[in-house]
């Protein structure tokens, strides 16, 4: 059985902490809270920084769902000129490694477009079910 919680927010960089305590409050004392906020936190600031969600007016989608041993969470941005992938970040550049960071820890991740704009995902094992 699949639960799924959903809510958008304004696509402003202030929005993007109440993003994280949304998911937050969507865990119970076990499970992988940590990595779920630490992946809304780069999927959203990612969707304001580099997606038409961050324009005037903009807004961005955060979905969680609940399944059998995994969670996933997705945002949901008004597309922009790129695609998100993997960088080979320098020490000396100060972004990304933000899709590194959700690679590190999560089971799967990827891009899908949906009807409402791009979706990246990333899919946590989760023993909560």
């Amino acid at each position: 059985m699949r639960t799924e919680w959903c809510r958008a927010f304004p696509g402003l960089a202030g929005q993007v902490a109440h993003a994280r305590h949304f998911v937050a409050a969507l865990f119970t004392e076990r499970g992988p809270v940590d990595d779920a906020v630490l992946i809304v936190s780069e999927l959203a600031a990612n969707a304001v920084r580099h997606t038409l969600s961050g324009s005037a007016g903009g807004r961005f989608l955060v979905i969680v769902s609940f399944g059998d041993g995994l969670v996933r969470i997705e945002v949901v941005d008004q597309c922009g000129d790129c695609e998100p992938r993997l960088c080979d970040a320098t020490a000396q550049e100060e972004g990304g490694r933000g899709l590194l960071l959700i690679a590190s820890c999560v089971k799967d991740w990827g891009v899908k477009e949906r009807p409402e704009g791009r979706s990246v995902w990333a899919d946590l094992e989760w023993e909560g079910a």
